[in-house]
């Protein structure tokens, strides 16, 4: 049993709730499951930070090469150097080349996709042109390691750009020399601040359609359009208004079982942040689709909706402290230590909430393990 804080400032007793599931010995392989195959599913995966490094930004390659394994042993894609491996607040261009070329020497065929930024432009005003450059720059090399692209957001295009024209310039240019179809990904405000107005509208009604727009007269260069914005109702619309052959990708991480699950019209495919958190339980949910057992999906999914909307409540940009909390707690790195430091952006109240949350969802792996990891930092924080 523990002690837990709670938001108000009490104090709660904790146990895990249910019973406990023996745990895998520890240097068995996962058994590789089958991917889904009614719904493209890719999990956004973390980067695990070297915790003896003397410098904040260096990454243990070998264990976050193993949670990628983790990932695709579970039946999910995964969707590496997005803002979840800390994209804008940690990891840098030079380690970005790094890690998507390791994803890439061990990929083995397996389904991933990896982000295409303009994290490599120097601070300052930038131009469409040099943005363009810096698209193509890191689209040449996610390309060649074998991933797909997906074209992210870029915060020196935000800043730059003077109306919707300009997107529509600096968009086009790189599609139109893409090769090959592309993913875009359109990151809400919520999850980066920079990015406030992009598609030269401050409406979230307007910038979908603006996008949509661009779907439309670059459809032959898009797969699918991968849309963070946390508002079910906007996605379903957008979603609704694309071309034929271009695929909506849900990054909804408060609605995404619905958004999945899709209607009579429809049904977005996922990329999702809150799959690397709940990867086994998520792809067991596809599996429940694949099967034809919609209300077998929800009784897994629905659970973890919760835990999610804890991990990516507001400053949202900070959602990547529960996700490695979570990937300490169930085994995965033997720290919970961020590049940069960023482990100290959240409470220890959250993180006693994301336990408990956890445990209630199903996806603690180990709640004995998990027990014991959370002692030490209670202790610290206080908590006797």
């Amino acid at each position: 049993m523990l002690v837990l804080p709670a938001p108000g400032g009490e104090l709660l007793n904790w146990s895990p709730s249910g019973p406990r599931p023996p745990a895998p010995p520890p240097t068995s392989p996962p058994t590789p499951l089958s991917p889904p195959t009614s719904r493209i599913a890719y999990a956004a995966a973390h980067v695990v930070a070297d915790a003896l490094a003397d410098e904040p930004y260096a990454v243990d390659w070998d264990t976050t090469l193993a949670f990628r394994e983790h990932l695709w042993s579970s039946g999910l894609g995964v969707a590496e150097a997005m803002d979840t491996a800390q994209r804008g607040m940690g990891l840098d261009w030079t380690t970005t080349q790094d890690l998507v070329t390791r994803t890439g020497a061990v990929a083995a065929g397996r389904p991933w996709c990896a982000g295409v930024g303009t994290d490599q432009l120097p601070p300052g005003p930038a131009t469409v042109a040099s943005i363009v450059d810096a698209w193509r720059e890191q689209l040449d090399l996610v390309a060649g390691a074998g991933a797909v692209p997906v074209v992210m957001a870029s915060r020196a295009l935000a800043a730059a750009a003077k109306s919707p024209d300009d997107y529509h310039a600096a968009y086009g240019k790189l599609l139109s020399e893409a090769g090959g179809p592309v993913l875009l990904h359109w990151l809400g405000e919520q999850f980066d601040p920079a990015l406030a107005g992009y598609w030269g509208h401050d409406d979230v009604r307007a910038a979908a359609r603006e996008l949509a727009a661009l779907c439309r007269e670059h459809a032959g260069a898009i797969a699918g359009v991968k849309v963070s914005v946390l508002d079910a109702k906007v996605e379903i619309e957008f979603r609704r208004a694309l071309p034929d052959g271009v695929a909506c990708y849900t990054g909804d991480d408060f609605n995404y079982p619905e958004l999945i699950a899709g209607d009579a019209e429809g049904h977005s495919e996922a990329l999702l942040g809150i799959f690397d958190p709940i990867a086994p339980v998520a792809a067991a949910g596809l599996r429940r689709l694949d099967e034809g057992d919609r209300a077998g999906f929800h009784a897994l999914l629905d659970p973890t909706v919760a835990l999610s909307r804890e991990i990516f409540r507001a400053p949202t940009r900070h959602y990547k402290t529960g996700v490695v909390f979570l990937a300490h707690l169930n085994g995965h790195q033997n720290h919970f230590r961020m590049i940069a430091g960023q482990e100290s952006a959240r409470t220890i109240t959250h993180l006693a909430t994301l336990l408990r949350l956890a445990d209630e969802a199903g996806v603690l792996a180990d709640p004995d393990l998990a027990e014991a990891r959370m002692r030490p930092l209670l202790q610290v924080a206080g908590v006797g």
